[in-house]
């Protein structure tokens, strides 16, 4: 979980959202590299005690009440996105995955792709409007969320996002979260599903070496295997990795670059959108 991440105030186009205004961390503490254990072979484990960190001078229940205290407040912004979602009949997706994953390509195929399917995009990044201008470059409607120093949207960022967008009913909303294998995995923003992105350059260990963020995603996307064959990647090995944190995830192998692949996921997509729509009208 992200208790002491260092994350900072966000600016939504332009808007910003002080301490007062949108769930808050504390900022200023260090991890405590005095308060560890040694695993079998010696090496350092830092993620010791209840709440899955050391912080200096903090102690584990604490930290718990802080972490509880910043999510019990996200979760109450995330359910009043989900409200709003449900009355719209709208389906949203929270993309998750690290830098460099492809997830803005993807996410500009898919906006061309979808047609006159009604969607927005909400952009989140610690700076620039680059990702969203690029959305915005293929006609869909996009909001900028610029996080600062936070490694992560909440729900409360959302929320001031979607107010921006007046989504049509039985829209699809994709959220591109920012890049980021850790704090998003922990963070509710009212949306249907998480979506993680994972690109082939990566390496078929990235499942293990982050488990949280693979196991709160319903659907994987293995993104760039036009590049496989060029780097050696073993996609039945991502496959399987992936499957030894997430029995349940279903996994996509697609190219957002030349296209293979791509129909599944836009197939995917109309099918979760129709599937709500349908429980919305029953």
């Amino acid at each position: 979980m992200c208790t002491v991440c260092g994350c900072g105030t966000a600016t939504v186009e332009g808007h910003g959202h002080g301490e007062d205004d949108a769930p808050g961390h504390d900022h200023h503490e260090h991890h405590d590299h005095g308060h560890h254990h040694h695993g079998p072979t010696g090496d350092l484990h830092f993620g010791a005690g209840a709440a899955g960190t050391s912080v200096a001078g903090v102690s584990q229940s604490r930290l718990l009440e802080i972490e509880t205290d910043i999510l019990s407040k996200n979760d109450a912004y995330a359910d009043g996105n989900r409200r709003v979602l449900k009355a719209l009949g709208a389906y949203a997706v929270n993309l998750v995955s690290s830098p460099g994953s492809g997830k803005t390509t993807l996410l500009c195929r898919t906006v061309e792709m979808l047609g006159a399917q009604p969607l927005a995009v909400i952009e989140g990044d610690q700076q620039t409007s680059n990702d969203a201008d690029r959305i915005r470059a293929t006609g869909a409607k996009a909001v900028q969320v610029n996080t600062g120093k936070g490694c992560h949207l909440d729900g409360h960022m959302v929320g001031h996002a979607m107010d921006h967008l007046d989504l049509p009913r039985g829209a699809l909303l994709f959220i591109e979260n920012v890049g980021n294998l850790v704090c998003p995995a922990g963070f509710d923003l009212g949306e249907d599903a998480k979506v993680a992105i994972l690109s082939v350059t990566e390496g078929e260990d990235k499942p293990l070496k982050y488990p949280d963020m693979f196991t709160a995603a319903r659907l994987a996307i293995l993104n760039k295997v036009d590049l496989a064959p060029h780097c050696d990647a073993d996609l039945d090995a991502y496959e399987a990795n992936l499957r030894r944190v997430n029995p349940h995830i279903e996994v996509l192998r697609v190219s957002a670059r030349t296209g293979e692949g791509m129909e599944g996921w836009v197939a995917w997509l109309r099918a979760q959108l129709a599937r709500k729509t349908e429980g919305a009208a029953a």
